[in-house]
């Protein structure tokens, strides 16, 4: 496993900083949220340490997705929430922090006044710039 000295989440990992861990396996570990946005917001850490998702090997980038379908649909059984988001953040201007890769799983309910905290301005492109755009990714 590849960690780092300097990473407060591969601390936590490791046992150095305790942490409320509400699932644990060989490749990742899920741990509450210590400022959450809503009752039960958790993050899922790779124990394979990654900067972002750019650097988080493939295997990991299968696994995740899987574990966060598992934990979303069984903590919106515990919880009774209303609603779901899974966030994952790259880089300082999308809102990363902490830069080891993790997974942010969010239970949503209704009065929980975040409901508009998601929200982005809607980027105005034009025919020619979507275009462009579409035949750049498209190669």
């Amino acid at each position: 496993m590849k960690t780092d000295d300097n990473c407060i989440f591969c601390k936590i990992i490791s046992g150095a900083i305790p942490s409320n861990t509400i699932f644990e396996d060989d490749d990742f570990k899920v741990i509450l949220d210590a400022a959450p946005a809503t009752k039960g917001h958790a993050l899922i850490l790779p124990k394979n340490h990654a900067a972002n998702i750019y650097e988080l090997p493939d295997e990991d980038c299968a696994k995740v997705f899987g574990l966060a379908k598992k934990l979303a649909t069984k903590m919106t059984d515990k919880l009774n929430c209303d609603g779901f988001n899974i966030i994952q953040n790259n880089g300082e201007i999308a809102g990363q922090t902490v830069f080891h890769f993790h997974m942010h799983l969010i239970p949503r309910y209704k009065g929980d006044g975040n409901e508009d905290k998601l929200c982005w301005n809607h980027a105005e492109l034009s025919d020619d710039e979507v275009k462009q755009i579409r035949d750049l990714l498209a190669e």
